[in-house]
């Protein structure tokens, strides 16, 4: 039985594996065309969503099935809990980056042509695909260290897309005609930003898994 159990775990993560390379793909090829504005690779992006989540049902379905079959314990138990959660968090940045890409369509789409002032996403996509990156070679690696780093990056994150919303409100009232193309730039550093607290939130669960230590709400930790 122990032996099956391992078995299934090993497929488990190639499962999750798989599923991880697929959103890091998504996402860099989302912003890609967002930089561009690429209507084509936007369009990629939004019809690949159907096989990622595909891939999440099927892990959530093997994660389920080993719990009834298996009934696992202790650190076992707390991997398929993991890997329940992690396959979530991955599912959503999935649609995070297929949002970025209906905005990029909305550009290219739009027929008032460029904004005379672009707002540059380069540093904001640089640290969330690092945070990712990073999060996803900590779950592997079970390194609580790394994913407290990834953590900590998420402020930075948040702050570029205060920034960016700044700096889109200021083109808005410059120049009105472009509102529309200058709301679709919020929203992509929104999608951006959210997907760092996702990607935040893959870390806590290594932590979790390593730890047995939710740390999700600091606050409550500080009470007595």
């Amino acid at each position: 039985m122990r032996e099956q159990l391992e078995k299934e775990v090993i497929r488990l993560k190639r499962m999750v594996s798989s599923l991880a390379s697929a959103v890091e793909t998504a996402v860099r090829q989302a912003v890609a065309a967002a930089a561009e504005p690429n209507s084509e690779m936007a369009a990629a992006v939004i019809t690949r969503d159907d096989a990622i989540d595909r891939m999440e049902v099927t892990i959530e379905e093997e994660c389920l099935k080993i719990l009834a079959l298996h009934q696992p314990v202790a650190g076992d138990l707390r991997y398929i809990i993991t890997i329940l959660k992690v396959n979530g968090e991955l599912e959503r940045i999935g649609d995070l980056a297929v949002n970025i890409a209906r905005h990029t369509l909305g550009f290219a789409e739009r027929r008032s042509g460029e904004p005379p002032e672009k707002i540059d996403f380069a540093e904001q996509v640089l640290l969330v695909r690092q945070m990712l990156k990073r999060a996803l070679d900590a779950l592997v690696s079970r390194n609580c260290l790394d994913a407290n780093e990834v953590m900590r990056m998420d402020g930075e994150v948040d702050e570029i897309n205060k920034q960016v919303i700044d700096r889109a409100m200021a083109l808005i009232a410059k120049y009105p005609e472009h509102a529309a193309s200058y709301v679709d730039a919020m929203f992509i550093s929104r999608h951006l930003e959210r997907i760092g607290d996702c990607t935040t939130n893959i870390c806590e669960d290594v932590i979790y898994l390593e730890l047995g230590k939710i740390v999700r709400h600091p606050r409550l930790e500080s009470e007595p």
